[in-house]
């Protein structure tokens, strides 16, 4: 694929506008302090019940052990629940706001101890409510009275298997917060077409999205392993389809030299997410809000990415050409600020086109009959959690989405779902792994 050129269609130029500081402390509004104060009390009764269900569980277990047990078990808990009551004010202060690695690890630590405590419950649960349907039958039919020593035995199976089952979600948060987050899984989706052209047969394009950098405590080194996959797959084109950060602009700033190290001879392109407007963060003033987008956008242009902004550019191979076009965000439940007829607009003639929108939701709702060829699309994450089973994948992203994950083809047209490179909220990966997307582009007779 020699005498390769890209011609640009609407240049913009990037604007560089300090970011200013955040505002002051804001304090919890009476509805939320309610609604928190009620969590705290349901966390604690789900303490005192879990804590219930081990004692049965270790009661033939010497009694130091129990003591060891039950000092290690309440010092954590209250540290837990410590740690959230004085993160929860003390993040009513923007500044401290802003540091999502520090909420991200808290998360953390809550699913790691709380959900295996909720494994406890249910299984613990579930006796007592045996016991209580007991009683009920025996008022109404009264009959044999049980064995001595059978229910005992069962409360204690019971518990002891829920304390089993209860490392299941232990392990897996614990390799999700430590492993799993940083395994990218490498995946290569050929995508078949008549209408591409011939010189394009085999172009090779890279597709990474929602890398949400804020997440990762302005530390490059924790990216370092994708970026080096990625320029060691040598592709043709790269794409990254929104979601850089988080809220803020700043999230990014220490992430510039690395990302500009990505390699690909067509060159680098790059939309928004719906993170990337900073709609979610409480801004001082209209005007911070907008300066932080304008400095975003200028971080894509350091990186050596030319952001696309309802738009396109025309990638030329060998004397023919196709289209590659960037929507702007566009969501069916997120913000809609994208112009398809816009990004469209003089590419209708083209053989092939491929659009970069950053929501799989475009594409059902607007897309589809535009006649693109392709569009690529993050944005769900597979909810950073699924289960193998076969080689069927499940994920909780498909209740909400109905693409949510790999390659979909309707109508002539084909769709492909990143699963995302970085995380947001909860701070890992559970059967979900990072994904890296090589897309061979081949065409069919």
């Amino acid at each position: 694929m020699n005498n390769a050129a890209i011609l640009i269609a609407n240049t913009q130029c990037p604007v560089t506008i300090d970011l200013a500081p955040s505002g002051t402390f804001i304090p919890m509004s009476p509805a939320a302090l309610r609604n928190f104060s009620i969590f705290l009390v349901l966390l604690v009764l789900i303490d005192l019940y879990a804590y219930k269900g081990l004692n049965t569980a270790l009661a033939n277990h010497s009694l130091t052990l129990r003591r060891i047990v039950r000092f290690l078990y309440w010092i954590i808990s209250i540290g837990i629940i410590g740690l959230m009551i004085w993160s929860v004010f003390s993040m009513q202060d923007p500044k401290v706001r802003r540091d999502h690695s520090y909420a991200f690890s808290l998360v953390a630590l809550f699913l790691l101890f709380f959900l295996p405590k909720v494994v406890m419950v249910v299984f613990h649960g579930l006796d007592d409510l045996l016991h209580v349907a007991r009683l009920g039958w025996n008022k109404l039919l009264p009959g044999p009275v049980d064995m001595p020593g059978e229910g005992i035995d069962r409360v204690r199976f019971l518990s002891q298997l829920g304390l089993i089952v209860a490392a299941i979600p232990f392990t897996g948060v614990l390799y999700g917060v430590t492993k799993g987050r940083s395994r990218f899984n490498v995946s290569r989706v050929p995508v078949r077409s008549a209408g591409l052209p011939p010189a394009f047969h085999g172009l090779t394009v890279i597709q990474i999205s929602d890398m949400h950098l804020g997440s990762y405590g302005g530390d490059p080194a924790l990216v370092q392993n994708g970026i080096d996959l990625i320029n060691a797959e040598r592709p043709d084109l790269i794409v990254f389809t929104g979601d850089l950060v988080n809220d803020y602009a700043e999230e990014a700033e220490p992430f510039i030299d690395v990302l500009k190290g990505l390699e690909a001879r067509l060159g680098k392109f790059s939309i928004l997410g719906n993170h990337d407007y900073s709609d979610y963060p409480k801004w001082e003033s209209p005007t911070a809000k907008a300066a932080n987008l304008e400095r975003l956008k200028a971080i894509h242009a350091e990186m050596g990415f030319r952001l696309l902004l309802d738009e396109h550019v025309t990638i030329e191979v060998g004397g023919e050409r196709i289209g590659l076009l960037g929507v702007q965000n566009w969501g069916h439940r997120f913000q809609q600020y994208g112009d398809l007829a816009k990004t469209i607009q003089g590419t209708e003639a083209m053989p092939y086109r491929i659009l970069l929108s950053h929501d799989p939701t475009h594409w059902e709702h607007q897309v589809q009959g535009t006649g693109i060829d392709l569009t690529l699309s993050g944005h769900t994450h597979g909810a950073q959690l699924g289960v193998k089973l076969g080689n069927t994948t499940y994920s909780p992203a498909q209740w909400v989405y109905k693409h949510w994950a790999g390659l979909y083809a309707e109508g002539g047209q084909q769709l492909y779902v990143n699963r995302g490179f970085g995380f947001i909220g909860f701070p890992g990966r559970v059967g979900m792994p990072p994904e890296i997307t090589v897309l061979e582009l081949n065409r069919t007779a």
